[in-house]
């Protein structure tokens, strides 16, 4: 059984950032990701490696012309933590773009209409390479067997000053099926309320009121499925166009510009179709009537994308659990981030995105929570862990 003080749950941007934060103040830990890759709901397709790639098996080989299938944008006016990370991280950033028309379907039976478009204020900003930019940047910062892969917690059981943590390795694991135990006197939880306190058994419970606002607390992304079109160029915006549109019509409601700062162009899009419609139709026809929809709006060029992508959220274990799928894909209140009574008091702490009282879901949510848990570790194990 390996002893440490602090396990951290998840390796998504606030696992790799507690990470992070840990390993400035020398304190020793374990990360444990349930996924085969680092980053969560953060992770991009790339053209240049994998054309036509399936919802399931996205490539993530190391390159600057990634496509972001999860969260794309932050707003360093407000979101300065964030910002500031990104900068001392030495990432170069480029601003949405947002420049001309933008297009908008408002019956089957009306042609789209070209109107003014919008900017955002503050300007939305991208990361070159995509946001897995920033959790590749983290993850080269950190003690590369520190962190461990494919393994998926199962259960934490207090015992005296410790927690121990039983993982089950993963499908893609050497030791698939096997279980493993870790000893830890605090664990932080950095992974989605909902699906910590739905998939995670905690001997003794949880205090049961925490547990329901946990389980109660919705996830972004999970309802949301995401489209991803590359063309050779950004040939929208020869028409004055800025790729941005809106659709009553679907498949695709909110459509923006997702190209390269130079090279290849691309649009994504959420679709607006219910969850439980999405998963009763094939991958296959989803893209054709995405591409028609470009053809509408944007014209024939969009017929022929060089590279398609479809990231469903809502079908990734990791990340939906059932009640999300009738969720309304809001931005949750944050619930409560660790016991305020009982043996789990100064034991466990949330540091998943949603639970930023200031951000939660966001990118710079992730942050947020982190750097606040890290900040509230009891002293104990801080000075056990140094």
């Amino acid at each position: 059984m390996q002893d440490v003080p602090i396990v951290i749950v998840g390796g998504g941007l606030s696992g790799l950032y507690a990470a992070f934060l840990l390993e400035q103040k020398g304190i020793d830990y374990i990360l444990i990701e349930a996924r085969d890759r680092l980053g969560g709901r953060i992770t991009v397709a790339n053209s240049s490696v994998a054309q036509n790639a399936s919802s399931q098996s996205i490539d993530h080989k190391k390159s600057n012309d990634g496509f972001d299938l999860g969260p794309s944008w932050f707003w360093p006016e407000y979101q300065s933590q964030l910002s500031d990370l990104i900068e001392a991280l030495d990432l170069p950033r480029f601003a949405q773009f947002e420049e001309g028309d933008m297009m908008v379907e408002r019956a089957a039976n009306e042609l789209p209409i070209r109107t003014q478009g919008y900017k955002s204020s503050p300007p939305s900003m991208r990361l070159v390479g995509g946001m897995t930019a920033l959790t590749d940047a983290l993850y080269a910062r950190l003690d590369a067997k520190r962190v461990i892969t494919d393994q998926i917690v199962k259960r934490l059981t207090k015992t005296g000053q410790h927690i121990e943590i039983e993982v089950e390795c993963g499908s893609e694991h050497i030791n698939a099926g096997q279980i493993i135990t870790y000893r830890a006197q605090h664990v932080l939880l950095a992974l989605p309320p909902r699906l910590a306190g739905n998939n995670i058994v905690f001997e003794p419970a949880l205090p049961q009121n925490l547990a329901i606002e946990w389980q109660e607390t919705a996830t972004w992304m999970a309802p949301h499925a995401k489209y991803v079109a590359v063309y050779d160029s950004p040939f929208w915006r020869n028409q004055g166009l800025s790729g941005a549109a809106r659709s009553a019509i679907g498949p695709l409601t909110e459509i923006h510009d997702a190209s390269l700062i130079e090279g290849e162009g691309a649009v994504f899009g959420f679709f607006g179709v219910p969850v439980e419609v999405r998963q009763s139709v094939s991958e296959r026809e989803l893209k054709a009537h995405c591409r028609a929809q470009m053809v509408r709006l944007f014209g024939t060029q969009a017929n022929t994308p060089t590279a398609e992508y479809i990231k469903d959220w809502a079908q990734d274990p990791f990340t939906a659990m059932p009640a999300d799928a009738s969720g309304a894909g809001q931005h949750a209140v944050a619930p409560a981030s660790k016991p305020a009574a009982g043996v789990w008091q100064d034991s466990l702490t949330g540091c998943g995105s949603e639970w930023s009282a200031q951000f939660p879901g966001y990118v710079a949510g992730a942050i947020d929570a982190a750097n606040r848990a890290v900040q509230g570790l009891p002293n104990v194990v801080l000075q056990s862990g140094s």
